[in-house]
């Protein structure tokens, strides 16, 4: 007997089974459908958040506001947007490691491959069966291109971000990395996810440098991820403390998630850490020149910021250790070529050594031709000495 054409899914319904399908084989846990209007709200909370100044040194995102206000200013032929997330779950809480700060915190995220090639190679393939089945045309997007991810994951189903203005699902917490692939086919949305944060206020007060000035709004300028990753300064002295040894990012708001006890740990064939990156020694990143670094953070999220910032990041943790251990490595560079890093070694010095002791490096300042440099050795002179404090 001849089927009926109705009780068979249509061109869409097939293109969809096939996205769903081919996705979970990418290894996406989570895959849905939304319009390029669904986020009319999106401009107006980005604009507010740039006048508040909110965004600090990342003059990008101003400059890209146009084009990141709406997808369709992006790209005006996009028709559907298909949003999809990868769970990095970490196995233990990462706010574990604060016990140990003879150690370094990277943040979970950074702790493996950089994410960004890894689901774009997936996207990009994905995308690729989607015009051979639907035709029409396909641009992929992770978090480095000027698409407002987490506003579209909301409006798909996928989570609802959070008052840590992160996005958390009801399946895996606020463990996802975020992609996006816009098509023109036309494809039916999915239902927008709602917001099951309550009057929960666990990631607000998690957070060591009170970076949320109100729920749902994240002040950049004072969180220790933006601090440690994209300033390009001196870390600001009123944060150093409360830094502890966090030395890349900083996962508190998201690991005091609730929903996170629904999530599973990311598999092995995913994004699972290295080894060497789970609760790394301090001591061993501070001998490390630039070379060194780029050799051991091949393929790393972490090389992008360069071996000058990422050592002006252990020395601050080195300097919250009270590991008098690290004295020695840390002297080694009041000579570095970078005032960054000498910068960053009077304080942790300031910190680590007896104030007798480090009275005696006075005469170092005499022969330092960098005003910033300068300054952290009268400011370390002009204040108590503190030996063992940290966070």
């Amino acid at each position: 007997m001849r089927t009926s054409t109705s009780d068979k899914p249509d061109k869409g319904e097939r293109l969809r089974q096939m996205i769903d399908r081919e996705a979970r084989r990418a290894g996406f846990d989570a895959v849905a459908m939304t319009t390029p209007e669904a986020i009319p709200q999106a401009p107006a909370r980005l604009a507010e958040f740039l006048a508040e100044g909110f965004h600090g040194s990342m003059g990008w995102m101003a400059e890209t506001f146009a084009r990141r206000a709406a997808p369709k200013a992006l790209w005006p032929g996009v028709r559907s947007v298909i949003v999809l997330a990868m769970n990095y779950g970490p196995e233990e809480d990462p706010r574990e490691l604060q016990a140990m700060p003879e150690r370094g915190a990277i943040s979970v995220y950074a702790r493996n491959r950089d994410y960004h090639d890894v689901i774009k190679g997936r996207l990009k393939e994905l995308a690729g069966k989607i015009v051979a089945q639907a035709g029409g045309d396909v641009k992929v997007f992770v978090d480095t291109a000027p698409v407002m991810e987490k506003p579209l994951a909301e409006a798909a189903g996928i989570g609802w971000q959070g008052k840590h203005t992160n996005l958390v699902s009801r399946q895996f917490g606020s463990w996802l990395f975020l992609g996006t692939i816009f098509t023109t086919a036309e494809i039916a949305p999915d239902q927008p996810e709602t917001d099951h944060c309550g009057s929960c206020r666990a990631c607000l007060d998690s957070c060591p440098t009170n970076a949320f000035p109100a729920p749902y709004k994240l002040d950049a300028r004072r969180c220790l991820s933006y601090l440690t990753i994209e300033n390009k300064g001196p870390i600001p002295h009123e944060f150093r403390t409360a830094m502890g040894n966090r030395i890349y990012g900083c996962d508190d708001c998201l690991a005091a998630c609730p929903w996170n006890k629904f999530a599973q740990a990311a598999s092995e064939a995913k994004l699972a850490a290295r080894d060497d990156l789970l609760a790394p020694k301090l001591a061993d990143f501070l001998v490390m020149d630039d070379a060194a670094f780029r050799t051991f953070f091949t393929g790393s999220p972490v090389k992008r910021i360069g071996r000058d910032r990422f050592v002006r990041n252990v020395l601050i943790a080195a300097g919250n250790s009270g590991d008098r251990a690290l004295i020695g490595p840390c002297e080694s560079l009041l000579d570095d070529p970078s005032p960054l890093v000498r910068g960053a070694a009077v304080w942790a010095l300031s910190r680590l050594m007896q104030p007798a002791d480090f009275a005696a490096l006075a005469a170092r300042a005499e022969t330092e031709d960098d005003a910033e440099v300068r300054r952290e050795w009268d400011l370390a002179a002009g204040q108590p000495q503190t030996i063992g404090e940290h966070v």
